[in-house]
């Protein structure tokens, strides 16, 4: 297989790296990397399959400026809901592109353990059963792949155990304890599966790899960006500060806005989003949404 993965990010070189181990890969970005097979945008849309690891709120406008239709199949790569306008990444891509060419990779999956090739399992959503399929089969030898048709399930999913990895960073970074940060995770995983239903996900996409093991990976880990953003609110520090030091994308933050506006639209009840959303957005102390949230 020939495939084209677009954006260098830490997501986008592990990508890179596991897809190289079975197919014929080249990379490309915005900004020049010193990495092999990496070509010109041009010359990656020419691939009949791309991987495209942009982030979340800059998908639209790449997409405006770079895209040119040739038929390809998208494999997309990032997880997040469009603040300006609360729209999901199928959505977005789907103004783009047929739906039936595209499909949404999800699932546990540190980008540094997944460069070091250590084993994991991910799911390739699609309406298109046949193109996820290929997907999955592109995979190397240490991800296992699977196959579903919720796309929306995934998309929820990806986009909110961001928001609640923040909250796990604050819970830790202000020594809750053990039992604290599994009653939030716990809980979290409630508020993701009511949000989904909501815009009519299946409830066992949460309890499966995309749903409850990204969560519970992403949500315990200084590993993960999202966890690293709570910890820093738990220590005071303001998010402009945080995001300067992480010097990379923390998806969680814009999401906890677009999940904010989303339920207010339509009246759903997110405790755990809402109070991350206050931190993030208005500087609320994290000691006092701790107090809110057990009240």
């Amino acid at each position: 297989m020939k495939l084209a993965v677009i954006g260098a990010g830490k997501w986008g070189q592990a990508l890179y790296h596991a897809f190289s181990e079975k197919n014929e890969v080249v990379i490309t970005s915005r900004t020049p990397k010193d990495i092999p097979h990496f070509v010109s945008t041009d010359e990656a849309l020419k691939y009949e399959y791309l991987v495209i690891a942009i982030p979340a709120q800059a998908v639209r406008g790449w997409m405006e400026e770079n895209f040119v239709d040739h038929g390809q199949k998208i494999l997309v790569a990032a997880k997040g809901i469009e603040t300006a306008t609360g729209s999901f990444l199928n959505e977005i891509y789907g103004e783009f592109v047929d739906s039936d060419r595209l499909a949404f990779i999800s699932g546990p999956s540190f980008a540094a353990e997944v460069k070091e090739s250590l084993p994991t399992a991910l799911v390739i959503s699609s309406t298109n059963a046949g193109l996820a399929q290929i997907y999955a089969d592109a995979l190397p030898e240490y991800i296992k792949g699977y196959v579903n048709d919720d796309v929306i399930g995934e998309e929820v999913a990806g986009a909110y155990k961001n928001v609640i990895a923040i909250a796990g960073g604050v819970s830790d970074g202000l020594e809750l304890g053990n039992n604290a940060r599994a009653a939030l995770i716990s809980r979290g995983l409630v508020e993701m599966t009511r949000f989904g239903e909501a815009f009519g996900a299946k409830t066992e996409t949460f309890l499966s790899l995309g749903g409850a093991g990204d969560l519970f990976l992403t949500a315990s880990s200084t590993l993960s960006r999202n966890y690293r953003v709570g910890v820093g609110l738990a220590q005071g520090k303001k998010i402009e500060a945080i995001l300067e030091e992480l010097g990379e994308v923390a998806e969680g933050v814009p999401t906890a806005k677009a999940l904010y506006l989303l339920a207010k639209q339509k009246d759903i009840y997110l405790p755990i989003a809402t109070e991350v959303y206050a931190m993030v957005e208005e500087g609320k102390d994290p000691r006092q949404s701790v107090k809110d949230l057990l009240g």
